[in-house]
C-alpha cells in the first residue's frame, strides 16, 4: 500500500512523466476513435457480418487491428504495414552495406533508414489495399447482398478505398512514432497492445454467452480462464528471468594496498527480444494472405487452410511456419540489438572484465556461448506460449481468438510500459537529488 501511494505521488510530482503518459493515452484514445469511422462506400453492417464468418487469419489480422478490419474501417490495414516495412529493412541492414554503414552514421543514418521504412510502409499499403479491395469487390454477404456501392460520388469505390486505407496506415505510423518520441514506450508496440486489450471485453461476454447459452460447460470455461491465467503468470516470470553473469571492476589500491576488485553482474534476459519475434512473425504470415486475394486458384486455397492458425488440425503449415520464424527472429533479432563484440568492447573500455575470462574476442565468444543458451531456451519458451494456447482453444471451439501471442503481446509489453514508468521516476529523482539547495543563512 504503501508502495502504491508513493508511486502515485511521484508521478504527480513529476511533470514530465504525467505530461508523456496524458500524451500516450489521448494518441491511444484517437487511434481506438478512429477504428470505429467506417471505409466511404461500403455497406457496413453486411461487410461486419460477412467478416464475423471469415475466422482463420482474418480473425487474427482482426485481433491486431483491434476490430478496425471487422468493421473495414478506415484503419483496416493497421500498423502491419509498418512492422513488415520494419521487418524488411533489419534484414537488409544486416546484408547490405550501404544499410549498415547508415546504421553505424548515427542519429543522422538512422533517419534516413526511418525515412526508407517509410516509402516502404506507403509501397506496403498500396498493395494491401488494392488487393483487399479487388477481393473484397468479388465477395457477396451471407443473404447475397453487395458488401460495396459502386461509387462514393464520382470516385470508383477501389480508388476510395486505397486512398483512404493508405491514409489509415499513415496516420497511424505518424500516431507510433509520436508516441515513441513525445510519449511512453515503443508507439507500434502499443497500438498493436490498445488494438488487442480492447478485444478483452467482448471476448469475455462472448464466453459469458456461451456459458449462459448452454453452449459450452461452466467447469470447462473455469479451467480455460484458469489456463490463460496460468498462461499469463508463466509469462511474467520467464520475461522477468534473466542469466547474469559476473563483472569484476578492478581498481588500483593506493600505496602498497592490492588492488581492490568490485563485483557487479551483466543481466542477460532469458527473453532477450522481447515480443518483438511473434509480432515479426504474424505479419510475415499475414502478408502471404494478402497477396492470395489476387488469384483463385485451388492450390491457393488449400494453402490458405493449412495456413488457418484455428483448424481443427491445429493450424498444420501455420503452426510450422510459425515457430520457425519465431526462432529464427530470436536469433536474428538479439544478434542485431545486442552484438556481443560490441558488448565486449564496452566492458574493456570500462575496465570491466568477467572473470576467468581475457578481455577482448575471448570475452566476446563468451557471451556469444551464453546468449546462443538463452536463445534457444527463449525460442521454445515463445513457441510454446504462442501456439500451445491456439491449439487447445481450436480443440475446445471457443468461437473468438485470444492466443498465446495476444497474451504475449499484452503482458510484453505492459511490463516494458512500467519499465519505462519506473525509468522516469528514478531519473526525476536523481535530478532532484542532484539540484542544489538554497541555504538560508541567519544573522
Amino acid at each position: 500500500m504503501a508502495t502504491t501511494t508513493a508511486s502515485a505521488e511521484s508521478l504527480v510530482q513529476n511533470e514530465d512523466l504525467r505530461r508523456r503518459l496524458f500524451f500516450t493515452l489521448f494518441c491511444l484514445l484517437i487511434y481506438r476513435l478512429g477504428v470505429h469511422v467506417p471505409t466511404p462506400g461500403i455497406n457496413g453492417e453486411v461487410v461486419k457480418s460477412f467478416f464475423e464468418n471469415q475466422g482463420g487469419l482474418f480473425g487474427l489480422f482482426n485481433t491486431f487491428t483491434g476490430g478496425a478490419l471487422n468493421q473495414f474501417s478506415v484503419f483496416a490495414l493497421g500498423i502491419m504495414p509498418y512492422i513488415s516495412a520494419s521487418i524488411i529493412f533489419q534484414l537488409l541492414t544486416a546484408t547490405i552495406p550501404y544499410l549498415e554503414n547508415l546504421k553505424k552514421e548515427g542519429q543522422h543514418g538512422q533517419k534516413k533508414i526511418t525515412q526508407y521504412t517509410r516509402w516502404s510502409t506507403v509501397i506496403l499499403a498500396l498493395v494491401q489495399g488494392y488487393a483487399i479491395s479487388s477481393w473484397l469487390m468479388g465477395q457477396s454477404g451471407p443473404n447475397g447482398e453487395a458488401l460495396y456501392y459502386p461509387q462514393v460520388g464520382i470516385v470508383p469505390f477501389q480508388v476510395m478505398t486505397i486512398v483512404t486505407l493508405v491514409a489509415g496506415t499513415c496516420f497511424i505510423m505518424w500516431l507510433g512514432e509520436q508516441i515513441s518520441e513525445r510519449g511512453i514506450g515503443e508507439g507500434a508496440s502499443l497500438i498493436i497492445y490498445a488494438g488487442i486489450a480492447a478485444g478483452i471485453p467482448s471476448g469475455a461476454m462472448g464466453l459469458w454467452t456461451l456459458v449462459s447459452n448452454n453452449q459450452i460447460n461452466g467447469l470447462l470455461a473455469l479451467m480455460l480462464v484458469a489456463f490463460m491465467v496460468a498462461v499469463v503468470a508463466f509469462i511474467i516470470y520467464m520475461e522477468v528471468a534473466q542469466r547474469r553473469l559476473p563483472i569484476h571492476v578492478s581498481q588500483k589500491g593506493g600505496g602498497k594496498q592490492p588492488p581492490q576488485v568490485m563485483g557487479s553482474y551483466l543481466p542477460l534476459k532469458i527473453n532477450l527480444s522481447g515480443v518483438i519475434p511473434p509480432i515479426f512473425a504474424s505479419s510475415l504470415l499475414m502478408f502471404p494472405a494478402t497477396l492470395s486475394s489476387f488469384t483463385d486458384a485451388g492450390w491457393v486455397q488449400v494453402l490458405q487452410d493449412y495456413m488457418n492458425p484455428l483448424s481443427p488440425t491445429g493450424g498444420g503449415l501455420y503452426n510450422i511456419l510459425f515457430v520457425g520464424l519465431i526462432v529464427f527472429f530470436c536469433f536474428f533479432y538479439t544478434e542485431i540489438v545486442f552484438p556481443p563484440h560490441e558488448m565486449a568492447d564496452n566492458l574493456k573500455k570500462a575496465g570491466k572484465f568477467i572473470p576467468g575470462i581475457r578481455a577482448g574476442k575471448s570475452t566476446a565468444d563468451y557471451i556469444t556461448k551464453v546468449m546462443e543458451r538463452i536463445n534457444v531456451a527463449g525460442a521454445v519458451y515463445l513457441s510454446a506460449v504462442c501456439i500451445l494456447p491456439t491449439i487447445l482453444i481450436a480443440r475446445i471451439n471457443v468461437p473468438f481468438y485470444f492466443g498465446g501471442t495476444s497474451l504475449l503481446i499484452l503482458v510484453g509489453v505492459a511490463l516494458q510500459m512500467i519499465d519505462k514508468v519506473n525509468a522516469y521516476r528514478y531519473e526525476a529523482m536523481i535530478k532532484a537529488a542532484q539540484k542544489p539547495r538554497r541555504r538560508r543563512v541567519h544573522f
